[in-house]
């Protein structure tokens, strides 16, 4: 029997997909792969079939939502975020990614330049790092000094909570992965020169100061997850099940139009999606 291909005359003999798969199993075909992927591109277009059903929802809403990604460098915030506007209306979308500020900026309240990326009515901003560079990767690199840190820490839960009086819905990601899965993950990008432009110097030393990271990201979550801005801990060492968890995670915080036609889970896998608490096991601790 040809073994590892299927034939014309296997996909006549298989009456059912039962049978195929016997055939498939019998010729050792590694097949698994290609279902999982297959599985995977079928279900994100139908939680983008939800996305774009909520974005409509908001606009007509006038709400205002901010979803930030957070996490460490490789952790997929970007790849995610991508999946997410795919096929969003860009008139009531947006990405936000900030460059370092400039020497203007530098000299203003911190916040003041996110204030002016946050949504109108109606809108959906989806932030690839945020305020909390201030929290973690500033103080790590030494971007910024210990009173701009303590000043910030002491200041950003009343900044929330003043957006969150305001109205502002927002949701806080971070996206852990370990730190094998991110050497791996640095490696493929210098490896792919269609990805070689997403190492960068800080790229570099991140892994390096591993340790630093995560006390200041203790630090961060300890003091700023609360009631009304909580963090939500997104497993990500598998890219695509961090993907699809976060689309349903924001999906399951609305109750938008049409939400009970959908006929597929459209709430997060807890195993993957996780609110914050001081004691759960994390990855990349």
């Amino acid at each position: 029997m040809t073994r590892n291909i299927l034939t014309p005359e296997d996909f006549q003999k298989a009456s059912s997909k039962k049978e195929l798969m016997e055939i498939i199993n019998e010729k050792q075909i590694p097949i698994h792969k290609t279902l999982n992927t297959i599985e995977y591109e079928s279900t994100l277009i139908k939680l983008q079939m939800e996305l774009v059903k909520l974005q409509s929802w908001i606009s007509k809403s006038k709400m205002r939502v901010a979803i930030i990604f957070e996490g460490r460098d490789a952790a997929g915030k970007g790849g995610t975020i991508r999946r997410f506007v795919e096929h969003l209306n860009p008139r009531t979308m947006r990405v936000v990614a900030l460059d370092k500020p400039t020497v203007v900026e530098k000299g203003q309240w911190y916040f003041e330049r996110y204030v002016k990326e946050l949504p109108n009515p109606g809108q959906i901003v989806l932030m690839d790092r945020s305020w909390y560079n201030r929290a973690v990767v500033e103080p790590v690199m030494g971007f910024c000094d210990s009173d701009q840190y303590d000043r910030f820490m002491r200041q950003v839960t009343e900044f929330e909570h003043m957006l969150f009086e305001d109205g502002v819905v927002i949701i806080k990601f971070w996206f852990s992965i370990s730190k094998q899965e991110q050497w791996k993950r640095f490696q493929s990008r210098s490896e792919n020169p269609l990805k070689e432009w997403k190492l960068s110097p800080v790229d570099q030393k991140s892994r390096a100061k591993w340790d630093q990271y995560t006390f200041y990201k203790t630090e961060m979550f300890s003091k700023t997850h609360t009631a009304f801005s909580p963090w939500t801990i997104i497993q990500a060492n598998n890219k695509k099940a961090a993907r699809l968890e976060s689309i349903r995670y924001v999906l399951s915080q609305f109750n938008y139009d049409g939400k009970d036609e959908a006929t597929f889970p459209i709430h997060p896998d807890p195993n993957v999606v996780n609110r914050y608490y001081r004691s759960m096991k994390q990855i990349d601790k």
